[in-house]
């Protein structure tokens, strides 16, 4: 059983505005042109489908598929280029705190 939690007004709104940027950026970088010439087909459970349309603010599968495919074509490695720096710094390295 799946556990539903409402997003409040302020997790929404900032929610949208994410998705309406990443997809801004998307479009800045060429990866969404006028022409739609790729379709995607498979089978995922619908629940987890309409999860996602609800937590992207999104109401069609399209929508849902081009947000979700920009999101990974945007990805950034930060996570892991910040782990692999771990115990490049000096110890005695003074911070100002």
């Amino acid at each position: 059983m799946a556990i539903q939690r409402f997003m409040t007004v302020e997790e929404s709104a900032d929610s949208e505005e994410r998705n309406r940027l990443t997809l801004q950026q998307a479009r800045l970088m060429g990866l969404m042109g006028e022409t739609k010439d790729a379709r995607i087909a498979g089978r995922v459970s619908s629940q987890l489908v309409e999860a996602a349309k609800l937590r992207a603010g999104v109401s069609s599968d399209s929508e849902l598929l081009e947000l979700a495919l920009s999101k990974l074509a945007l990805e950034d490695d930060f996570g892991t280029k910040l782990v692999a720096r771990k115990g490049t710094l000096a110890r005695d390295l003074d911070l100002g705190i």
